[in-house]
């Protein structure tokens, strides 16, 4: 699975020359909370909407409206940008895409290839592809194996849906202690519950 295959492609961005108050609009109008910053089609930076907020005038302050308007219109984006971004490409691994928002603290990461922004994954990208990988939208029953962490687990439970013709929609395994997976499989046939007695009778401890 790679950032390719979750990324949005049609990406807004602004300019360095931008001002804040653009910007803020653009992030209301499109109802996003960031944005790349390009300059002659080079990715320079990206700007948040909190970067924003924490240069906007605060609420409390004396000045007047007139003077509200001018700051905001007049501060440009190059200076609340963060400048060094970190970035990857489509063809990146979207665990490895993952880890580097977690590792660096951030939401987003601006998509590269050969020189030019092609894309942004968002932290939203990433839950949805978990949400994919747990098979929430996949059609069928919900169960959770547990058993021995052992060569031949696998083969023996794709052995006992082939023989009762039921289908594996989604399949996810969990490390546990002591030598134990949890095995988070959806099934959708006619003959799931005929498969849930096999795996007990087998041994296997199964919950939904």
């Amino acid at each position: 699975m790679y950032v390719k295959q979750f990324m949005t492609s049609r990406v807004f961005t602004v300019s360095p020359e931008d001002n804040i108050a653009d910007t803020m609009a653009l992030m209301r109008e499109k109802q996003i909370n960031r944005l790349p910053v390009v300059d002659k089609g080079k990715l320079v930076g990206i700007v948040t909407d909190g970067d924003l907020r924490e240069v906007s005038p605060s609420p409390a302050t004396t000045l007047s409206i007139f003077e509200l308007n001018y700051l905001v219109g007049k501060t440009s984006i190059r200076d609340v940008a963060v400048k060094k971004v970190i970035t990857c490409t489509p063809d990146t691994k979207i665990e490895d895409a993952a880890l580097l928002m977690r590792e660096h603290g951030i939401g987003a990461l601006p998509v590269v290839e050969n020189g030019k922004l092609v894309g942004i994954v968002t932290e939203s990208d990433i839950f949805d592809t978990f949400l994919d990988i747990m098979g929430f939208r996949s059609p069928g029953q919900r169960f959770v194996i547990e058993t021995k962490d052992e060569v031949g687990v696998m083969v023996d439970l794709s052995s006992i849906m082939k023989e009762h013709d039921v289908d594996i929609t989604s399949l996810a395994v969990y490390h546990l202690k002591d030598n134990r997976v949890q095995i988070l499989a959806r099934l959708n046939g006619d003959r799931v519950n005929e498969v849930k007695e096999s795996l007990v009778a087998k041994g296997y401890s199964l919950s939904h």
